[in-house]
């Protein structure tokens, strides 16, 4: 990804068809009286990635520029990734992780709102650089919004003490490093795209759940109902 349109495109589409397997695991898995409305939203983590590189590819289409496409990626990309990601790995984690994750919470919630605040008042702007595309907003104290980015981000997966969201925030991590590192003014666009193919981890983390949730049942709610199923 961030190779071309096309490649955004076809990568972007499987990977929201990733999100959208894992979304219904989610629920397929659990009883009704048992649906967690909470493993919900990191489950669709991908389906969000993925429709995001899907607007990328338009983007390319379009050569950069202030329109539509440019702010949609970027309202995804800053304020709702913020916000989205450490609320859903506060409501997916197991309770004896929650009391720490408010911070990443309140990071993302703080950083969050001063990005949207940026994208209401100043004009961003996509610029195609080669095989990738660099992102201009001028944020006003960007080192500290970058670095609430992060911790909202990647921090909070990082501390949510299930070994399937650690191991993806390791990835992204890992990501966010190599991007700095090699395409610094083209990051947010780079790291996106990272993200996106290392939320497909999350599609063996619903696996995980949806064979544990089988195990936990009681034998009877195992058993197919029906004219030969003996009653107790």
């Amino acid at each position: 990804m961030c190779w071309s349109a096309t490649a955004d495109l076809v990568a972007g589409t499987a990977i929201a068809a990733v999100g959208a397997v894992c979304v219904a695991r989610t629920v397929r898995a659990r009883r009704p009286r048992d649906l967690p409305l909470a493993a919900l939203p990191l489950a669709a983590l991908p389906l969000l990635l993925g429709s995001h590189q899907i607007v990328e590819s338009v983007l390319w289409r379009s050569g950069g520029g202030t329109g539509p496409a440019t702010l949609a990626w970027a309202v995804i990309a800053l304020p709702v990734l913020a916000l989205w990601v450490p609320a859903g790995v506060l409501c997916a984690a197991p309770r004896r992780a929650r009391g720490r994750l408010l911070i990443p919470l309140a990071a993302g919630a703080v950083t969050a709102a001063g990005l949207a605040y940026a994208l209401a008042t100043r004009t961003v702007t996509a610029e195609i650089r080669g095989h990738t595309v660099g992102y201009a907003l001028g944020l006003p104290y960007a080192g500290l919004l970058v670095a609430g980015y992060l911790l909202a981000t990647v921090g909070s997966l990082l501390l949510s003490a299930d070994r399937g969201i650690v191991l993806l925030g390791a990835l992204v991590a890992a990501g966010a490093a190599v991007c700095v590192a090699l395409w610094r003014w083209e990051f947010i666009s780079t790291w996106c795209a990272f993200a996106a193919v290392c939320s497909v981890t999350l599609l063996w983390w619903t696996g995980r759940g949806a064979d544990q949730q089988v195990r936990r049942r009681p034998p009877r709610d195992r058993q197919p109902s029906g004219p030969g199923t003996p009653e107790g």
